[in-house]
């Protein structure tokens, strides 16, 4: 009996080094989707800032003279 329950113990002991772990991991993650939601919305202000507000349709692409 006192080996089963020295068993479970060590289980115990290991699964709660385990979830430390995965806890650790799961933070780690959710900054740097938090820092990559950052350079994303940075991103797209910048692209927002370099393309024209309103496209005029009266202009038409030129065609290269092959055409």
């Amino acid at each position: 009996m006192e080996n089963r329950l020295i068993s479970v113990e060590e289980k115990l002991a290991f699964q709660d080094d385990l979830l430390d772990a995965l806890n650790k991991t799961v933070a780690k993650q959710q900054q740097q989707m938090d820092m990559l939601q950052d350079e994303i919305r940075l991103l797209y202000q910048q692209m927002k800032t370099l393309q024209p507000n309103s496209v005029d349709a009266s202009t038409e692409p030129e065609l290269p003279p092959h055409y």
